[in-house]
C-alpha cells in the first residue's frame, strides 16, 4: 500500500498470472471510489481488505467502482462490495461482466476461426480451453454508467476520461489535469510493453479491431497530454512518459521490420511468422504471440509494405 497524496492511495494485489501483481487505486472525492478491483482469488481479496483496513476503510465503505478495462485482474472482485452505488467504465466491459448465455462459446469460437484462417494447426485449438477457464477469474455484475473520452469521472470532476484502446477495446485511462497524474491501467507501463490483444467484434462492428494500430495512436496521444506521473496497473510509478512511449514505439517498429525482412524472402502465414518471431514462446503462449504477430502484420499492411491473399481458406502474406 502506498499513499500518493491525500486523495489517492495505491493498493497492490497478487494475481496468478505471469504479469504479476496488479495495482488498484482508492480515490477520495465526492464519492469514495476504487479504480479496478483485482482478480477473483482468495489471496487477492485478503490483500485488498488488509490494505483497505490500513487506510481505515472496509469494502462496505466503497461507494463506486471505476474500471480501466475488462481483463480479469482488473474486474475480478467486483461482486464483493455490498454497498456500491455505481459501477462505471467503457460500455464494452458490460458483456464480460454480464456473460449472457452463449457469450463464452461465441468468444471461443471467434478465436477458433481466427486461429484457422491465420494458419494455426488444429492441435493448438485445445489451448482455447484455457481461455474458457480464465473466465473463472472474472467477477459478474453490470455497469450502471458508461463513460468515454472527454467526460469527467463521476464523483471526481477533476479527473478527465481518456480513451486508450489497444491493450483492450474497453480500455480507458484517467487524467487529473491540475497536476498531470495519470491512472493508466495497462496502457502505459514502464517495465514491460503491454500486449495489444485482438478481440471479437463488439456489437455494431463487422470486423475485429486493429489493436496494435490503436495502441500506437493512443501511445502517441499520451505525449500530448502533459502527463507528469503515471500510476500504472502493473509495475513501478514513473514520470518519463516520452521516453517510455518512444521506446515502446521503437521496439514495435523493430519487430515489424523483422517480419518484413522475413516476408521479403518468401510468403508466409501469420502462424509461420509467429514461430519466427517467438520461437521459444509460441507453443506455450499461442494466443498472446498470435495477437502480437497479427498486430505487426496490420501495421505493415497499413504502411503499404505487405499484402495478403486468402489461399484455401487461410491468409498468406507477402512483401509488396
Amino acid at each position: 500500500m502506498k499513499l500518493i497524496d491525500k486523495n489517492i492511495s495505491q493498493i497492490t494485489i497478487p494475481t496468478p498470472f505471469a504479469v504479476g501483481d496488479t495495482h488498484v487505486y482508492l480515490l477520495k472525492g465526492d464519492t469514495l471510489s476504487l479504480v479496478d478491483v483485482g482478480v477473483k482469488t482468495k489471496e487477492a481479496w485478503e490483500a485488498l481488505t488488509s490494505q483497505l483496513k490500513q487506510l481505515n476503510y472496509t469494502p462496505n465503505d466503497i461507494e463506486q467502482i471505476i474500471l480501466t478495462h475488462h481483463h480479469p485482474d482488473h474486474i475480478g472482485l467486483i461482486e464483493e462490495f455490498p454497498r456500491l452505488k455505481s459501477v462505471v467504465g467503457h460500455k464494452y466491459i458490460n458483456p464480460f461482466l454480464i456473460r449472457n448465455e452463449g457469450f463464452i462459446d461465441n468468444y471461443i469460437e471467434f478465436f477458433r476461426t481466427c486461429f484457422h484462417v491465420n494458419g494455426v494447426p488444429d492441435y493448438f485449438h485445445s489451448e482455447l480451453d484455457k481461455e474458457r477457464l480464465a473466465f473463472e477469474y472474472f467477477g459478474r455484475g453490470e455497469l450502471t454508467e458508461f463513460i468515454d473520452q472527454g467526460q469527467k469521472l463521476p464523483g471526481h470532476e477533476d479527473w478527465s476520461v481518456i480513451e486508450t484502446k489497444g491493450h483492450a477495446q474497453s480500455h480507458l485511462s484517467f487524467l487529473r489535469e491540475q497536476d498531470g497524474i495519470f491512472i493508466g491501467g495497462d496502457h502505459l507501463l514502464q517495465h514491460i510493453s503491454p500486449n495489444p490483444l485482438i478481440e471479437p467484434p463488439h456489437e455494431g462492428q463487422n470486423d475485429r479491431s486493429k489493436s496494435l494500430l490503436q495502441f500506437r495512436s493512443n501511445l502517441i496521444k499520451c505525449k500530448e497530454l502533459r502527463i507528469r506521473t503515471v500510476l500504472p496497473g502493473h509495475g513501478p510509478i514513473f514520470s518519463n512518459v516520452d521516453e517510455v512511449v518512444d521506446h515502446q514505439l521503437s521496439r514495435q517498429e523493430q519487430r515489424a521490420g523483422k517480419v518484413y525482412q522475413f516476408l521479403k524472402k518468401e510468403p508466409a502465414s501469420p502462424y509461420q511468422i509467429c514461430k519466427e518471431l517467438f520461437p521459444k514462446q509460441y507453443e506455450k503462449q499461442i494466443g498472446l504471440t498470435m495477437s502480437e504477430t497479427i498486430g505487426q502484420l496490420d501495421y505493415l499492411e497499413n504502411e503499404g509494405l505487405v499484402k495478403n491473399d486468402l489461399v484455401n481458406g487461410q491468409y498468406v502474406y507477402e512483401a509488396k
